[in-house]
């Protein structure tokens, strides 16, 4: 049974934060709520506003309306009262190219007025980091785990990270979620901001969908896994029987390829009997179900869409 986290104290707020850049650019009216030992996902395509909410919630911008809190201290303004409190992992951060990976660990440590050797430690070995090259000489992999490590070798409470595993490769990207897993359970409060599917999905308790600065869906991440729905996908032996399918199909059809004679479609739970009825006398060579999913549910927010800036490599229209 999924903790009830709404018990918890407010570790990071956001209240009706609106930045309007012009021509429909910026954020409008987000609330978000992360609870004390939650991990909060904030999930939308590069450019739907994760970014600009995130810059906001550590007090680097000024909001035009509305409000932002880290353990109840305002923002803006007091950027210095909450960076020894966070662990922030920007989208693209911006290390000094000047100095070598140790040096810029040191920078990160006297800003922060705290050494923690032994966590130090622990992440250069389970992300398998040497700092000792400059870090104009690192590749975009190791810059990005560079960025990680300084994020968590203080060991915050707090954890505010903005897509965290771009730039990781897959091995690392894995072990990176494992850790977040992990530090859930050492009782972190988390907000991750993605475009990655499985990363969410493993890791989240609550989570946003954020489209064109606005938030389209909030939800417990258990909820998906309850969505009265159905999505099957029907394999015909040639064309001539897809198409009598698709002439009498009373369900909405998710996608179909004429090529692959492939058809999916989607129903309620409560119509499978008239599911079943519906491929009567047509001609199938399979018909499998496909689990609905986080992807699927983000999905139905963006059917318009023609590409998806590499979210979780989906791209198409998909009605």
């Amino acid at each position: 049974m999924a903790k009830d986290f709404s018990k918890e104290e407010v570790i990071i707020d956001v209240d009706h934060l609106t930045k309007d850049y012009g021509y429909h650019r910026g954020v409008f009216d987000v609330s978000i709520k992360v609870h004390k030992g939650e991990c909060y996902g904030y999930l939308g395509p590069n450019g739907a506003g994760k970014s600009t909410t995130i810059r906001h919630i550590m007090g680097f911008s000024k909001p035009q309306k509305g409000s932002t809190k880290i353990l109840g201290i305002e923002t803006f303004g007091h950027t210095d009262k909450i960076l020894g409190k966070v662990g922030y992992l920007p989208g693209e951060p911006s290390i000094p190219s000047g100095l070598t990976g140790w040096g810029f660990i040191k920078m990160m440590q006297e800003m922060r007025g705290e050494v923690n050797q032994e966590r130090l430690d622990y992440l250069l070995k389970l992300f398998k980091l040497d700092p000792s090259p400059n870090v104009k000489e690192m590749s975009l992999g190791d810059k990005r785990k560079l960025a990680v490590v300084t994020a968590f070798m203080n060991d915050p409470d707090v954890l505010i990270l903005d897509e965290p595993t771009s730039g990781l490769d897959p091995v690392m990207q894995l072990v990176f979620i494992r850790f977040i897993v992990e530090e859930k359970k050492r009782g972190k409060t988390i907000l991750l901001s993605s475009h990655i599917f499985s990363e969410v999905e493993a890791t989240c308790d609550k989570i946003s969908i954020i489209k064109d600065g606005v938030h389209v869906s909030t939800f417990d991440a258990e909820e998906v896994k309850k969505i009265d729905v159905k999505v099957y996908i029907l394999s015909f032996r040639d064309k001539e029987n897809m198409d009598k399918y698709l002439a009498k199909c009373p369900f909405e059809i998710v996608s179909k390829n004429e090529s692959a004679l492939k058809v999916v479609v989607k129903f309620k739970n409560t119509q499978y009997k008239e599911f079943i009825d519906s491929v009567l006398g047509i001609k199938l060579r399979t018909f499998a179900e496909k689990p609905f999913t986080l992807q699927d549910y983000f999905m139905s927010f963006y059917k318009e869409e023609k590409v998806f800036g590499g979210l979780g490599g989906v791209v198409g229209n998909t009605k």
